[in-house]
């Protein structure tokens, strides 16, 4: 005995073929919404996928290879269709955050306050810890190179950076206070 689609495709009587049509929807429709489900987590998702995906294979039924694997052929529409969503969400949600990004407003001029007090409390440093600051930070030199600069080695720029930076911090921090 054919199966539902393989009749819808035979007969051309409209009255007919919408009765198969409404055969093919029963029998695979519940089957298809519980997949759906399972795949979206939202019944309302669930039952757009569903009519999607339905409407589509019933749309190409005449072009199926098997149609008697229709139960087939609509889970593999429901798939795909919950994949093409999530792959247009996430092309969506990086778009909107980049579209943030451009619209967040450009940073606050620096406080020139704050900036003379770093750089008076940096002028009171002794002059290779100093250096070592200026040259690390400022010139953003590795460690390796502001040790080939200073003529030192690597533990001895990361120890001047260390004591002048808990100097600098000790001398804005009192500051404050």
């Amino acid at each position: 005995m054919p199966d539902a689609a393989t009749r819808l495709m035979s007969e051309d009587a409209p009255a007919a073929t919408s009765g198969r049509l409404a055969e093919l929807y029963e029998r695979h429709v519940p089957g298809a919404m519980r997949l759906a489900f399972l795949l979206t987590g939202d019944r309302a998702q669930a039952e757009d996928l569903v009519q999607d995906a339905f409407l589509r294979v019933v749309g190409r039924l005449q072009y199926l290879r098997v149609p008697d694997a229709f139960d087939a052929y609509l889970r593999r529409a429901i798939v795909n269709l919950h994949t093409s969503a999530l792959r247009r969400r996430r092309v969506e949600r990086e778009y909107l955050r980049h579209q943030q990004l451009l619209a967040m407003p450009a940073t606050d001029m620096p406080d020139v306050s704050t900036r003379e007090e770093l750089w008076r409390a940096l002028l009171r440093l002794p002059a290779r810890q100093r250096t070592a600051i200026v040259l690390r930070y400022y010139e953003d030199l590795s460690e390796q190179q502001a040790a080939d600069v200073l003529r030192c080695s690597v533990a001895a720029v990361k120890s001047l950076i260390a004591r002048a930076t808990a100097t600098l911090r000790g001398q804005i921090g009192s500051d404050e206070g």
